[in-house]
């Protein structure tokens, strides 16, 4: 009799706690209960684990904009929407981990070819020096319907949607080179919007070959410099951005400032970027995420010993405690081997950057991501959060260079995480709010370069009656300093022709006869 009442009160309590959750007020405390309980668990695992764990209560302050003053500013305060739009969500998406864990470190099961809903092409590029990138072209969406027409303020346009040519906006990977869930996204929504993304993969990242027994320094833009041209060539209508997610911002930054005025790109953004590549390299960040960033790069290493063992010490790089001491293994020390080094070490006498003083200053002397960046000529947005755990305090970023030029623009927020930034509307829906905010910072820009152009082509045939026609010249930014009348350094020319003039100027069909383009497609 009592082992059958006893048999029966696990289906009692079930039924009970079923009738109990139909209330509203109980579900609603319990609810509550539930989560506080797993917010409790969390942050006792944080503390476990070492992570720095931030305050949760949300302050809801706006995004702070730091920038010169300027026309471009004005415009944007007045036009840039996203601004006013903290990426606030409640716990967990706020936390800074989570993110991290979701949208850095969490593994993508699907293929190359399709990533989070998107379909990708995959093109190489045969480098100058004998090496291969690839170029991942995001082609299409699974869902035909996601590729729809989004609705922006008054007065707003998608950019490329309405045109033939359809703006690009190429996608730069972290210095580690995986394609994180954060950036696929970005994909997503900028092939929804009707852009035409593509991710840069450097030499020996993300499934590309490494065909010279050569990995790319951390700011060395030589071969994203090819990359830009070989767009520009064949896409000659289009617009062309560039967004960098992370440490990947050292290769863009570099970018700018070594090209100048001469980048092919209308408008740059970096997300959670690093400024000062030393001081990131030694900060310490929390163990879990050293941990794993240094097995990746040990595994990535170790895929193509064989080829690097005639220019560096593999087997002491794989013992490396650090990444670091990884990097200085790697680019500032040099393997000695008589005649073997002398072969594969041919390429350093036509790279004046591979033949400076290898050690870990003047490592940083040419590859410091604002080495030059009084000479960058394109407006850059650089998204930063106070809560980031993987880049150092911005209390020791310098606004001097936001508030004194006129092309860094700096959108701080209290929370979101390195490349989370998520956001939840009224509805409960979760979305990131960085890739909003980038992609509609292109929208504006390129809006506000389309009306100044109109401006400019009206006064000057205004002037003509007056003063005899001229030539108009190409619009630039307000206030361009007489930096950017330097002399722009040749990338893709040949030896003939480095002895031109500043004002020299070349076509596409110079560039292509200066040099010949192989590429491939894979599937």
């Amino acid at each position: 009799m009592w082992d059958f009442f006893l048999c029966l009160i696990p289906s009692l309590m079930l039924v009970l706690l079923t009738v109990l959750l139909r209330n509203n007020w109980i579900l609603y405390h319990a609810e509550s209960a539930l989560k506080l309980l797993g917010c409790c668990m969390w942050i006792i695992s944080c503390r476990l684990l070492k992570l720095q764990y931030p305050a949760i209560s949300a302050s809801g302050k706006e995004p702070q904009l730091i920038c010169k003053p300027t026309a471009l500013a004005n415009h944007l305060k007045k036009h840039y929407s996203a601004l006013a739009k903290p990426p606030l969500a409640r716990w967990p998406q706020s936390d800074p981990h989570f993110q991290i864990i979701t949208n850095l470190i969490w593994p993508s099961t699907e293929s190359v070819e399709l990533q989070r809903g998107t379909r990708f092409t995959r093109e190489h590029l045969l480098l100058q020096d004998g090496g291969i990138v690839a170029l991942d072209w995001a082609v299409g969406l699974m869902n035909p319907q996601d590729q729809r027409k989004k609705e922006f303020h008054p007065g707003g346009k998608v950019l490329g949607l309405h045109t033939s040519n359809r703006a690009i906006i190429i996608l730069i990977p972290n210095a580690l080179g995986r394609v994180t869930p954060h950036l696929l996204k970005l994909c997503y929504e900028a092939l929804q919007q009707g852009f035409y993304p593509v991710v840069f993969n450097r030499r020996g990242h993300g499934g590309c070959p490494l065909t010279t027994p050569r990995y790319q320094e951390f700011g060395d833009p030589s071969d994203l410099m090819q990359a830009v041209v070989y767009l520009r060539s064949h896409h000659p209508s289009s617009t062309i951005f560039a967004v960098s997610e992370g440490s990947g911002s050292g290769l863009l930054l570099s970018y700018l400032g070594e090209r100048g005025s001469s980048s092919y790109l209308m408008a740059a953004a970096c997300i959670s970027p690093v400024f000062h590549g030393q001081l990131w390299f030694e900060y310490k960040i929390p163990w879990l995420y050293h941990w794993v960033a240094l097995i990746y790069r040990k595994f990535q290493i170790n895929r193509y010993a064989t080829a690097l063992s005639s220019v560096m010490d593999v087997a002491k790089i794989l013992c490396c405690n650090s990444l670091r001491d990884m990097e200085e293994f790697m680019f500032c020390s040099v393997k000695k081997q008589d005649d073997k080094l002398s072969e594969s070490m041919n390429h350093v006498k036509d790279n004046p950057r591979l033949s400076m003083k290898p050690d870990w200053i003047g490592y940083w002397e040419r590859n410091e991501p604002l080495r030059d960046a009084d000479e960058v000529a394109v407006p850059v947005l650089c998204l930063c959060s106070k809560d980031d755990p993987l880049l150092p305090p911005l209390s020791t970023l310098s606004q001097t260079l936001f508030h004194d030029s006129p092309y860094f623009l700096l959108v701080q927020t209290e929370q979101g995480g390195h490349c989370g930034f998520i956001h939840e509307d009224e509805r409960e829906t979760t979305t990131s709010w960085s890739h909003s905010l980038v992609l509609e910072y292109f929208r504006v820009v390129a809006n506000f370069f389309a009306l100044e152009e109109k401006k400019k082509v009206f006064k000057d045939d205004a002037q003509c009656w007056g003063h005899g026609l001229r030539h108009s010249a190409s619009f630039v930014l307000p206030k361009r300093r007489s930096t950017l009348l330097r002399k722009e350094r040749p990338v893709l020319i040949s030896r003939r022709r480095q002895t031109s003039t500043p004002s020299d100027t070349f076509t596409v069909e110079e560039e292509r006869e200066d040099f010949t383009w192989n590429r491939s497609y894979t599937r």
